[in-house]
This record gives structure tokens, C-alpha cells and sequence, in this order.
């Protein structure tokens, strides 16, 4: 098993190397359908004195230049050397051997060559400062003579066309610079601190200042460099770097976390018809792939779109650009007669052809602009994707149809049939403007086949290919036949006839020098590519649906698992062992709704659809083969960690019963998940924004007086703007009952749908900071509302925030609240004191009184009248105040009796 792995990195080495020796260094040569060759001229440039016995037609002079970053740098860290010659050396022509030398502080001397950029006559490396000190820095250019031609990418050739020609030879002399000094520290000098990638929602385009998000900005589809190495691994370990449509692996972009829906849009009529037809019926059925964009590019989705003829009773294909965050259409046209929408992606350079094709894309500079491509009916057409326009339409004779396989940016390889069992392997290039398609050739070799080997079943990565035929007894399958080519070559390489059923030619793959086949008996198996060994065996997968095999017509190969999606889930096999690492499976809510059961006899969804994996995630349907009326009800789209099998979220759409690979009904990039669904609509799900409001009372608030703070946390998406935002675990719930017609407390009403929590803090006008809280929005209004006593004086600034989930981009608000004094309480009213009565006294025993005279009859007085005493203030407030109170008791009791 080790022998057979290492004999694999052994080959793909030895392979990958065939196709850069192919892709560069056979660079030069322009090919006919004879293989002609464009040679080299007898004389080229030479670096040095003017050779001897020559002279120039032109001798001019030349000035050596150096730069140098940082100085002063630390110890251990790099600098940069930028050295030049002026005047330049001019188109396809460059300058030869420049000379550097670097000496360091201890004296130890280091020198080097090295050749001028063509055309512009710059150079530049890269050096680590390994000793502290003085170090010096010192270029020289040798002089360089130019011989009269025909000067393609900085060599003389002898064809008559293409790259530049010069009538006359130019000799430019030596010249140097200073010896010049660099001074390493051991301190070490800081650059520009790099940037975070986002966690908070982002637009495009991204800042170039952003230099660390270029991870995150990939495209769809993918046709990658396929050169892998060290940066790919780290990303994507035991990842095949080589694109291949059929892994349905999407590197560089990043995925929803959450079935958060942003915008939706209706394509098709769809949903259930009902009236005279019933509950059985539906209108809609496998057309849900259109609803989604076949290109997404730089933030923007392109896809076609019918829309009624303008003059006339039919309909016509229009090509929609549209915002992938938003849903805005940039613009929209019609495609005319002979179009046919770009579908994929070519980034290059613009110089890239001049008559004949250069270096190879691995020699290029960096990509200047990309183009959208469409290859199809022989022809190749290229279009601007910012306004649409054409700008090529070009025959590819001749070759037919696309032309091959776009197996990498700007490859296309091919088979040419020169009839009489004759072919040729092209490898062709898509890259620049020209409409010679000669002139487009890269190679051009003999092949011993008529066409390539299955695309879905060729591993780019090491150079093989096979093709999977059906052994059949009687009509009935009873094996495969499989063989395997060199795909550079067409060589077979073995051919071998297994006995194990087919299920299905489309769930079969190669990757990792392995071809894995599915027998319908229910299990895989792995050959070699190279030798047609059997290489590993799965155990058998679980019965009963499982166990023939059954499933989706496609697989997903990422992170060295192969996952297949079989009937009742999603199985992951080790593509070293043939081990299943784990099996995914989602229950149906009820034991009656499907008749598929899993692993321990539940009843379970199916999945028949194909899915993609992207940011470590598997992004599937759950749907059938070919459904009918009435449908499965529930069916989820999942998004599953492709490490864990651990199930990310799920929501309830149902994709259509379409079910190969190119009937894919989903493109993902910067965060975003397009996927068409059985109703017609396509919806976009990633993070959407967020709007956060505050409120306190607009009159002064007493120290020492507790008042409410409120505000809201709505989702501001364009799918269901001014609604709550809602936590991740409620997503489901609020999508499905905002979208989907179902109960706001899921369909078993046992759900609760939870809001997202808000940070508040208070500023004060003198610096002082509050932390008052943080409260959970209330799920269902996007409300909430807290109480603080405040304890001191003052104007306050209080801040809402909502940080940034996996649903919405983060939102802030500001309102002001003034602190006054505190209240001043009444004066204690004060019972007033009784006087004390004085003790009488004790009478002295009487004496004996004389008989009085009878007195005289008195007039009666007029009695005086008595004083009313006077109540205080205070008893006077006492008094109102309970007969208010006595007022509004009796209304009360009135109102409560009239109710």
C-alpha cells in the first residue's frame, strides 16, 4: 500500500513536469496541423563587448541603476534589490547576464546573474539579511549586442511574422553603479500590519490595501493555475490542485454558516396548482437549474433569463449581470443568433499574444483583466463582463464544438482527427485576441486516440485518464470494463473487465492517482491508474436503500475524502484506505412522509441531487431522482462540515428532480449560495445588513431615577427588509415561515424563535464610561428594552451595537439622554403636639360661709364667640391629596363594574 502510494507522487511528479515542459518550453513553437516548427535564428543577442568583428549599426550608451528597501532592516528579515539599465532594450527584446554582487560585514562575497525583464530592461530579488552590520550592494551590466530580426520573448526566431522586427543591430555598453551600503539591526523594522479578513458583511470591490483577503475572492466556476504547492496545501490539504468539473470543488471562496436568505428572485411559474387538480399536483418540475447564475465574477452573477420577444410572439434568451449581495441587475441584453452565454472564466494578461504565443501562462505577469468565455459550435467568443459587449468571435477550426477540455485557465486540450486513424493532442490557448487559430497552438503531437479520455474520470494532477464501459449478459449489467490512457500520449495502459455492476458511469471518479468505481452491489472499489491494481474496497453501505447502490448520478472530492451521495445520505471514504469515515443522514420529521429509512431504521430524507463542497462545507439538496406529485414535504437543502460530518444548518427547499452534474442547481462564491428551487425562485443566502435603533426619554431624567432604554435590531435584506433579526438556531424558523408558508413555530408549533443580542454603553460628558448591558431582542418584534440608574449628573451618549453573526453585518445607534438633579422630598408633615393640662389644685377645706344677701338680678351677657382654629399647609396638600386618591378609587371601581 506505501509502495503504491509513493509510486503515485512518484508519477504525478514526473507527469506534472511532462505538462509544464509541454505548456513552457514547447512555448515557442507554431504549429500546423503538419507540426511546423518556428526555430530558433543562428544568431542571437550576446552580453559582454561587442563581439568580435562586428559593428553596430546603432551604439548608444547605457546607465546602470540600483534601489534597495528597507535600510535600515532587521536581522533576519528580507530586503528588497530593484536594479535597471536605461535607455530599455524595447519590445520582445531584454538585457543578458546582469551582474550583482553582495558582500557582508564579514568579509564573505556572493555573486550572481541573472537576465532583464523583456521589454522594460528591470530585474529584482529578494535577499535575507543574515548578519548584523554594514553590507555592500554593487550592479553591473556587462554591455549587451542586439543582431537585426525577428525578436519574440527575447530571442531571434525565423519565422516571418509575429513579435517584433528590428531592421538594425544595436550595441549598448557596460556601465555600473557605486558600491552601495545596507545597514542590518537587530531590531527588527515593522511594514504595513496586515489586514484581518472580514467578519462583518464586505462589497466589492475589495481595497487592493486588503492585500490578505485575496483567499476569499475566488470565483465560480473554478479553473484554477492547477500549479498546487505548498500555499495550496496549507489551505487545502490532500486537495486535488488541478480544476475538474466532476470533484464539484470550489477553492477561495468562503460559505454561508447560516440559511440566512438576502434576496430571492421568481425565474418560473411554481408551487402546488391545487383547484381542479388536487393536492397532487405541481407545476413546476426539473428546469430549477436555470435558476441560478452560471458565472459569478468579482461579486456579480451572470446568467440567462427568457423574457418575451420584442417583435414578435416568442421569447428570447437574455443575459442578466446582476449584484450577487443585492440582486440589482447592472444590465441585461438579448443573445443573438450564434451566442450562447460565457459559462466560463479566462484571466491573462493582454500581451499575451503578439503573433505568437509567448512563454506560457506560468511565465506571464499577473492577470490584467479577466474575460468571460464561451467555447462552443467551434467557435471562441469572449466578452467584457462589465458591460457585456463581445469583444472576440473567433472560428477555433479546426477543432469542433469547445474545442477539447478547458482544463485549466486559458488550456484547452484537444483531439484532432486527421482521418485515416490519425490524431494529434492539441493544447491550445485561449489567451489574446488573435484570429489565427495557429497562431493559438501551445503543442501539437501525435495521439493514439480519437478523443480524450473521460473528463469526469482523469486525474490532471498525475497525466491519466480512463473510460468505464458496461459489460452486459442478456440486456442485464453484470460488470465494468475499464480502461486506462496517458492522457498525454493516448497510450493504454491497462484494460480490465471487473465483475461488478454499474449503478451509475456518472458516480464514478479518479483522483489521487486512483479510479474509484461504484458496483451496484453497494460498495466502491479503487484501481491504480497506472497499473490497474485494486487498491481498496468499502465496506458495503447500509441496507436496504444504500446497499444496491442507488443515489446521486455525481460525487465530491476535497480534502483526500471522496463523498458520495447515496439515497438516505452522504457518505465520506478515505481516498487512501477506502475507509467510511462517516455517514450523514437527516430525519423526516414524521415516520409517514418518505418510505427511505437510515442506518438505524428511521425514517430519513433521500438525497439524489448533486452538491458542491466550498470553505469546508458540503452544500446539498435533498430531493429524488424523479419525484411525483404529491412531493415529499420538508425536503432541506444542508449545509454539512465536510471534515465532521456535523450537520451546519438546513432549510426547507426543495430543489427539482434533475440530478447530473451539469444540471448543478447552485454557484457559491464570497459568501453567497444561489440555488434555484422547485417553486421557481432563485434565493440567495449569506449575510445580509443589519439596522439597529435607540431611544431614552427626551426630557431630563432625575439622578438616582431608573428610565427604559429601547430600541430595535431589524434585518435590512432586500428578501424581508424592516423584519427582526433573528439568532442562527432560529434561522430556519424565520426564513421558512417568511418565505415558505410555514408556522412561525415550525410545523410540530414547539418552536421559539430567539432574537440577537445588544451591547449598551454609556458615554459620559465627562469622559466616564458605563457599561450598562447587554440584551437578547425579543424574536419576534426586533425590540428590547433595558432599565439603568444612571448615578451622576450629566449629558450621557448611549450606544446600541450589534456585532456581526454568521446572519447579518454588524449596526450601530446613538441617542442622548440628560441627567439632572436629584429630587428634593417634601417636608415631613409633623403631628402637632396636645398641650398637657395643668393639675388643678387641691382646694383647702372650706370655711363656713355667712348667709349671703340676696343679690340683685344681673343683666345676662351677650356670649363671645368661639374661635374656629386654623389648619397648616402641609395638613391642607394631605388633605387633597386623599381626596384625589378617594376620586379616582371610586372612578376605578365605576369603570371595572361598567366593564
Amino acid at each position: 500500500m506505501i509502495s503504491i502510494k509513493n509510486e503515485q507522487k512518484t508519477r504525478s511528479k514526473i507527469l506534472t513536469l511532462l505538462l509544464l515542459t509541454i505548456l513552457v518550453n514547447s512555448a515557442l513553437m507554431l504549429f500546423t496541423a503538419n507540426t511546423v516548427q518556428a526555430q530558433l535564428a543562428a544568431e542571437q543577442p550576446t552580453s559582454g563587448p561587442l563581439p568580435a568583428g562586428v559593428t553596430a549599426d546603432i551604439a548608444t550608451y547605457s546607465q546602470a541603476y540600483i534601489s534597495y528597501r528597507p535600510n535600515p532592516v532587521g536581522f533576519g528579515q528580507i530586503f528588497l534589490v530593484n536594479i535597471w539599465v536605461t535607455p530599455a532594450p524595447d519590445a520582445n527584446r531584454k538585457y543578458l547576464d546582469f551582474k550583482f554582487t553582495i558582500t557582508k560585514p564579514d568579509g564573505t562575497v556572493t555573486q550572481f546573474t541573472m537576465d532583464s525583464y523583456v521589454a522594460d530592461g528591470t530585474a529584482w530579488f529578494e535577499w535575507i539579511a543574515d548578519q548584523v552590520g554594514d553590507w555592500k550592494l554593487k550592479f553591473e551590466f556587462p554591455g549587451c549586442y542586439f543582431p537585426a530580426g525577428r525578436y519574440v520573448a527575447g530571442e531571434i526566431v525565423t519565422a516571418e511574422s509575429g513579435g517584433n522586427y528590428y531592421s538594425e543591430s544595436v550595441y549598448m555598453p557596460p556601465s555600473s553603479t557605486p558600491e552601495k551600503t545596507i545597514t542590518v539591526q537587530e531590531e527588527p523594522i515593522y511594514g504595513w500590519p496586515e489586514s484581518q479578513l472580514p467578519t462583518d458583511y464586505w462589497t466589492r470591490p475589495v481595497n487592493t490595501e486588503n492585500r490578505e483577503w485575496w483567499s476569499i475572492l475566488g470565483d465560480y466556476p473554478w479553473y484554477g493555475s492547477g500549479g498546487g504547492g505548498a500555499v495550496w496545501d496549507q489551505y487545502y490539504p490532500d486537495t486535488n490542485p488541478t480544476p475538474n468539473q466532476n470533484y464539484a470543488f470550489i477553492p477561495w471562496v468562503p460559505g454561508p454558516e447560516s440559511p440566512h436568505i438576502v434576496w430571492k428572485r421568481q425565474y418560473e411559474l411554481g408551487g402546488l396548482v391545487g383547484g381542479d387538480w388536487g393536492s397532487s399536483s405541481d407545476i413546476y418540475w426539473s428546469p430549477a437549474w436555470y435558476n441560478r447564475p452560471t458565472v459569478i465574477l468579482a461579486g456579480r452573477g451572470y446568467q440567462p433569463v427568457n423574457k418575451p420577444e420584442p417583435n414578435g410572439p416568442s421569447t428570447q434568451t437574455y443575459w442578466q449581470s446582476y449584484d450577487l449581495r443585492t440582486g440589482e441587475i447592472y444590465w441585461e441584453r438579448p443573445l443573438y443568433p450564434g451566442e450562447s452565454e460565457p459559462d466560463l472564466i479566462e484571466y491573462a494578461p493582454s500581451s499575451y499574444i503578439t503573433g505568437l504565443v509567448g512563454r506560457g501562462i506560468e511565465a506571464l505577469p499577473r492577470p490584467e483583466k479577466p474575460y468571460l468565455l464561451s467555447i462552443s459550435d467551434g467557435y471562441l467568443r469572449k466578452y467584457d463582463p462589465i458591460s457585456g459587449a463581445m469583444i472576440l468571435n473567433v472560428s477555433i477550426a479546426p477543432m469542433t464544438r469547445s474545442g477539447g477540455t478547458y482544463y485549466k485557465n486559458g488550456h484547452v486540450l484537444g483531439v484532432q482527427n486527421l482521418g485515416d486513424g490519425n490524431y494529434r493532442l492539441i493544447n491550445w490557448t485561449t489567451i489574446g485576441t488573435t484570429g489565427n487559430f495557429q497562431n493559438r497552438i501551445i503543442s501539437n503531437t501525435s495521439y493514439a486516440r480519437n478523443n480524450l479520455p473521460s473528463s469526469g474520470l482523469t486525474d490532471w494532477n498525475v497525466g491519466v485518464g480512463a473510460t468505464i464501459s458496461n459489460v452486459e449478459a442478456g440486456d442485464i449489467r453484470v460488470g465494468q470494463r475499464i480502461q486506462s490512457f496517458n492522457l498525454l500520449t493516448g497510450e493504454l495502459l491497462w484494460d480490465k473487465t471487473i465483475d461488478e455492476p454499474q449503478y451509475s458511469g456518472s458516480a464514478n471518479t479518479a483522483d489521487h492517482g486512483l479510479i474509484a468505481v461504484l458496483s451496484d452491489k453497494g460498495f466502491y472499489q479503487a484501481y491504480n491508474l497506472w497499473t490497474g491494481d485494486l487498491v481498496w474496497q468499502t465496506e458495503t453501505f447500509d441496507y436496504p436503500w444504500d446497499a444496491p447502490g442507488w443515489g446521486s448520478y455525481s460525487v465530491i472530492n476535497a480534502y483526500g475524502k471522496l463523498y458520495w451521495v447515496a439515497m438516505t445520505g452522504i457518505y465520506c471514504i478515505d481516498w487512501d484506505t477506502g475507509n467510511i469515515d462517516w455517514k450523514f443522514e437527516i430525519d423526516a420529521p414524521y415516520p409517514y412522509e418518505t418510505e427511505y429509512t437510515g442506518s438505524e431504521g428511521q425514517t430519513v430524507y433521500p438525497f439524489h441531487a448533486p452538491g458542491f463542497c466550498a470553505d469546508g462545507k458540503l452544500y446539498i439538496y435533498s430531493c429524488e431522482h424523479s419525484p411525483e406529485a404529491p412531493y415529499y414535504r420538508g425536503l432541506p437543502t444542508v449545509c454539512v462540515d465536510a471534515l465532521t460530518g456535523e450537520l451546519v444548518w438546513s432549510l426547507g427547499i426543495s430543489g427539482s428532480g434533475q440530478h447530473t452534474r451539469n444540471g448543478m442547481m447552485m454557484a457559491i462564491a464570497d459568501g453567497y449560495l444561489a440555488l434555484g428551487a422547485r417553486d421557481g425562485y432563485m434565493f440567495v443566502i449569506g449575510k445580509g445588513k443589519s439596522a439597529t435603533t435607540v431611544t431614552a426619554p427626551d426630557d431630563a431624567v432625575p439622578k438616582g431615577t431608573a428610565f427604559t432604554i429601547k430600541g430595535t435590531v431589524l434585518d435590512m435584506s432586500p428578501a424581508q427588509p424592516n423584519t427582526p433579526c433573528v439568532s442562527k438556531d432560529s434561522m430556519k424558523l424565520q426564513m421558512e415561515y417568511l418565505h415558505m408558508q410555514m408556522p412561525i413555530a415550525g410545523i410540530k408549533g414547539d418552536g421559539i424563535i430567539t432574537g440577537v443580542p445588544v451591547t449598551l454603553t454609556a458615554i459620559g460628558s465627562d469622559g466616564s464610561y458605563f457599561d450598562i448591558g447587554t440584551v437578547v431582542t425579543d424574536g419576534y418584534s426586533g425590540t428590547f428594552g433595558v432599565s439603568w440608574t444612571p448615578t451622576k449628573e450629566g449629558t450621557y451618549k448611549i450606544i446600541a451595537a450589534f456585532a456581526s453573526d454568521e446572519s447579518y453585518g454588524s449596526s450601530s445607534a446613538t441617542t442622548w439622554v440628560t441627567v439632572g438633579p436629584a429630587q428634593t422630598p417634601g417636608t415631613p408633615i409633623e403631628p402637632e403636639e396636645p398641650e398637657t393640662p395643668e393639675e388643678p389644685e387641691t382646694p383647702e377645706e372650706p370655711e363656713t360661709p355667712e348667709e349671703p344677701e340676696t343679690p340683685e338680678t344681673p343683666e345676662e351677657p351677650e356670649p363671645e364667640p368661639t374661635e374656629t382654629p386654623l389648619i397648616t399647609t402641609e395638613v391642607a396638600i394631605v388633605i387633597v391629596v386623599v381626596a384625589a386618591c378617594v376620586i379616582g378609587a371610586v372612578a376605578y371601581i365605576a369603570i371595572r363594574k361598567r366593564k
